[in-house]
């Protein structure tokens, strides 16, 4: 299956496509990246070369796509870090193309406005755009639980009030809604949690919360095409968590193993096929 992956790139390192295109292909589905900025590292480092690229550029590269004829075997859209909120217009009608030219055709928005700790890191416009325009039009989207408050202006501090932010966002639009990491009361001491929902139900799963310092940049760019890639799989969400939570745990596993700050996506991509260790998905509702 072919999916329009439009977010950021860099030279070193894994986050933005560099992070989702990979682990995509590995799992068997045909990738178009298309970049919104080109740097030379992550910014986590604090210091980095290259652009973020315009509007106009972006949307350059996605008409050529489109002149190729392919937009009818676009199975999905990923957008992920937009540097500017102008792209994010352009990312919406890319959307509109793909599902004239297949109605089956899904978008997955990952919000990324900021995180715990580091709080909003994007550009003014951005938060309102992801909240306003992009979550409403997506299928899926992919939270973490800073952009999940962020979103939806609740705090969550319990499962139940994950349940109701979830619930909350599902309303804007999105029928599915994936929180990358949650960290709340009540959970087990030591884990982070993921949770997926749906109008179906809802579902969660813990794995180890690895000492990782400074924690990589880029495993929410991976959960999200990972969470993707398995729905388009024909797996429910319920099993797309499942599956997810394992190859990302056993990337940052080998990450932490390698005392790297760049996710080992290429070391440990087996991972990403056939995980070495597995976590119970439990219903929550």
């Amino acid at each position: 299956m072919a999916i329009l992956s439009i977010q950021s790139h860099v030279a070193y390192g894994y986050v933005g496509n560099r992070s989702a295109a990979f682990p995509l292909q590995r799992l068997g589905h045909e990738v178009w990246p298309v970049n919104t900025v080109q740097f030379s590292n992550h910014s986590g480092y604090g210091r980095w070369r290259g652009q973020i690229f315009e509007a106009s550029h972006v949307a350059e590269v996605i008409a050529g796509i489109a002149e190729r004829g392919a937009m009818a075997q676009c199975q999905a859209v990923l957008s992920g870090y937009m540097g500017d909120a102008a792209t994010g217009e352009v990312i919406l009608e890319a959307v509109a193309q793909a599902r004239a030219a297949n109605p089956r055709a899904l978008y997955c928005c990952d919000p990324v406005i900021g995180d715990v700790g580091r709080g909003v890191f994007v550009r003014p416009g951005i938060p309102e755009f992801m909240r306003e325009r992009a979550v409403p039009a997506a299928d899926i989207t992919t939270p973490n639980q800073f952009e999940l408050e962020h979103l939806t202006g609740r705090t969550v501090r319990t499962l139940e009030d994950a349940l109701e932010a979830t619930a909350a966002l599902r309303e804007r639009g999105p029928k599915v809604v994936l929180v990358t990491s949650l960290q709340r009361e009540g959970a087990p001491s030591g884990t982070v949690e993921m949770l997926a929902a749906t109008e179906a139900g809802a579902w969660r799963v813990h794995t180890p919360l690895l000492p990782i310092q400074p924690p990589p940049n880029g495993a929410g760019d991976a959960v999200a095409a990972l969470f993707l890639a398995h729905l388009l799989r024909g797996r429910s969400a319920g099993e797309a968590l499942g599956e997810t939570a394992a190859s990302i745990f056993g990337i940052l596993a080998a990450t932490h193993a390698a005392g790297s700050r760049e996710l080992q996506l290429i070391a440990a991509q087996d991972e990403l096929v056939s995980p070495t260790q597995r976590f119970t998905v439990e219903q929550v509702a």
